[in-house]
């Protein structure tokens, strides 16, 4: 008899990778890990993510050490007429030769190609109805995606959408539960969703341009444009007469309002605990926006008067972002400046004030910013 209870603690859970504290990415190459033990063929598993807003699919995370190259990609969901097809059908596609497709469709599907993959198999990833993104399987060999073994890639599918679906569910909660503490976005903050919407976007922008020079992941990446929104978040505890002050601050006001960056760390501490989202990935690079976004690479910011390299690269990047648009927007005290006002203002405070990697980067991509002030402009409501 107890020969068999030793005997049944001696199996080894291939997935006992995802009960860790470990990042989003670090699971799904555990559960590739345990997938290639059935099925070895299986060289890759990818996601992308969908922005409903702009209807840009972003690529986000995948399992290969080596596909860089597939890395940091977006694109219309409307210029992807087959993965339109999957969503429209919500069911699954599968191509067993990857040789026979035509690739004009899609630049991706030729960078899938030129990597040596032949083989791929797509499952589209819903929440509750509301469309996410995808899942990629992919192979280097062709016909491998038979009815039987999708029947157990569907398994894993779906355990890779649950994992994708917990992390953003995670960022959505913690976005929600701010808004509604403060009403932030609307009623105390002159600052808009609008803006929000923008900053965010041109946050994004810098992030995927200085990708290749710093070595960021898409991961890292879409992080920074779903927690830069909550850059200013200790505006909460900023009293009226101050926040909503129509002219210039005096010193005393300034004072006051420059304890706004330190109180939304401590805001948000106490949010990711009291929400028991202390597991959310990359909760590092949150704090680092809220409460570094106003540091200066001459040391002359706040709240602790960082410098240079001693400045995290996510709240380099949301300050650029933040002031650009700041610039370019109405406020009660005055009027939006064009674009070339703000840029020659970038410049001027490049390496002084902001990062100058992270102000050409904006301006390097002025086209895609004009496109965003386009898609979310101001109106009477904000």
């Amino acid at each position: 008899m107890n020969n068999d209870n030793n005997d049944m603690f001696e199996h080894r859970d291939p997935l006992d990778a995802l009960n860790r504290h470990i990042p989003l990415r670090d699971k799904l190459v555990s559960a590739h890990y345990a997938m290639n033990e059935l099925y070895p063929f299986v060289a890759r598993i990818a996601t992308a993510i969908y922005d409903p807003e702009t209807r840009v699919l972003k690529t986000f995370i995948h399992s290969s050490d080596d596909d860089s190259r597939l890395d940091h990609y977006q694109t219309l969901l409307d210029n992807a007429p087959s993965l339109l097809e999957i969503l429209n059908t919500g069911r699954p596609r599968v191509v067993n030769d990857m040789h026979r497709l035509d690739t004009g469709e899609n630049n991706r599907t030729a960078k899938l190609e030129r990597k040596g993959y032949a083989a791929s198999y797509t499952l589209p990833i819903f929440n509750e109805g509301e469309f996410v993104g995808f899942i990629f399987f992919n192979s280097y060999d062709t016909d491998v995606f038979t009815e039987k073994v999708l029947r157990e890639l569907d398994v894993y599918g779906h355990l890779v959408a649950l994992m994708v679906i917990s992390e953003l569910s995670s960022i959505n909660i913690l976005t929600a539960a701010i808004k509604t503490t403060g009403n932030i976005t609307h009623h105390r903050d002159p600052e808009t969703g609008s803006h929000l919407d923008r900053m965010s976007r041109y946050s994004r922008i810098i992030a995927l341009t200085l990708a290749d020079k710093y070595d960021l992941d898409d991961e890292y990446i879409e992080h920074i444009f779903m927690f830069s929104p909550l850059h200013d978040i200790g505006k909460i505890a900023i009293p009226d007469k101050i926040l909503l002050k129509p002219g210039p601050l005096d010193s005393d006001e300034m004072s006051v309002m420059k304890t706004h960056s330190r109180k939304g760390r401590e805001m948000l501490d106490d949010l990711v605990q009291n929400f028991g989202l202390g597991n959310l990935q990359h909760v590092d690079v949150l704090f680092n926006i809220a409460e570094y976004h106003h540091e200066a690479v001459n040391g002359s910011g706040y709240p602790d008067g960082k410098s240079a390299k001693e400045i995290p690269l996510e709240a380099k990047i949301v300050a650029v972002a933040d002031i650009f648009d700041a610039l370019t927007s109405k406020r009660p005290y005055k009027e939006a400046w064009t674009n070339e006002q703000a840029i020659d203002m970038l410049k001027k405070l490049a390496g002084e004030k902001l990062d100058l990697d992270c102000v050409n980067a904006l301006i390097e991509n002025l086209q895609q910013v004009e496109e965003i002030q386009r898609h979310f402009t101001e109106n009477n409501l904000g």
